[in-house]
């Protein structure tokens, strides 16, 4: 940039480089999905369109940005953990998330279709987004343990809520009224022994969330494999990483809808928070 005496203003940005060694979290959620997913009549209490959706884009941010190292997302959330040693943009969090966010929201209006048919898209998704330090493994871990444990409480109450007005005949008011002060115990019993719905064998994606991490495996050229298969390699963000000559060694991001709160996750994935 050539040197004027309009250069000054530069002065005035703020230097908002993320603190050295911290796991940086980018979170994202949707704003107004409530009506978002009513005005697209999404179906309740879970629409796995829209959640796989989501699930798409994600991969997509993963595919774009290497260093984020695990993402979770439920709901109309994602969070996307950044490596604590990452240099993307100089660590500044302002183009950390504006960059995450702005390619979640184009990837969403991007794929729309292909989750949603002729369902046409009446007005643009907005999401926010905010980023977060966490000094250590623990910290960030408990993080996501919180993210997990909000899906499980959300669901189970929304899973709860729907079958009342749905299948009991409440109006959304009764429904909510009947549910007050109820624990988890409670709307168990409710699901079981009025609708004949065991929750624990609920669809995962639904009860733990997604779980995007990468993982290393042996790739094949494209043209080599079944047109099906290179159709659910593109949707997983991962055929264009093939080369043409096969037999080496690439990542993949790959969805999981496992626990993240225990201990077994984190054994058997150690590369995770590995420096």
């Amino acid at each position: 940039m050539a040197n004027s005496k309009f250069e000054y203003v530069r002065s005035y940005e703020v230097n908002d480089a993320c603190l050295p060694n911290c796991w940086i979290v980018v979170r994202l959620d949707g704003k107004s999905f409530h009506r978002f997913s009513d005005v697209h009549s999404f179906r309740k209490p879970n629409d796995e369109r829209a959640l796989r959706l989501m699930g798409r884009c994600a991969m997509r941010v993963m595919a774009e940005l290497s260093d984020v190292v695990i993402a979770y997302g439920q709901s109309d959330e994602f969070s996307f953990v950044f490596h604590r040693r990452t240099a993307w943009f100089g660590r500044r969090a302002s183009k950390l998330m504006t960059h995450t966010v702005s390619l979640f929201a184009s990837s969403f209006v991007f794929h729309w279709l292909e989750f949603f048919g002729e369902t046409v898209l009446r007005f643009p998704p907005t999401f926010d987004a905010r980023v977060v330090l966490f000094p250590t493994d623990r910290c960030l871990r408990d993080y996501l343990s919180w993210r997990q444990a909000d899906c499980h409480i959300n669901n189970l109450y929304n899973t709860t809520f729907w079958a009342l007005v749905q299948k009991g005949g409440l109006s959304p008011s009764q429904a909510q009224e009947r549910l007050k002060g109820t624990m988890t115990g409670d709307k168990n019993e409710i699901l079981f022994s009025e609708f004949g719905t065991n929750y624990n064998k609920e669809p995962e994606v639904f009860r733990k969330g997604t779980t995007l991490i990468w993982q290393k495996a042996e790739k094949k050229t494209v043209t080599q494999l079944p047109k099906t298969q290179v159709s659910r390699l593109d949707e997983l963000g991962s055929a264009s990483t093939y080369l043409s000559k096969s037999q080496k060694r690439h990542r993949a991001v790959v969805a999981l809808n496992v626990d993240i709160i225990g201990e077994d996750f984190w054994q058997e994935h150690q590369e995770i928070l590995a420096d």
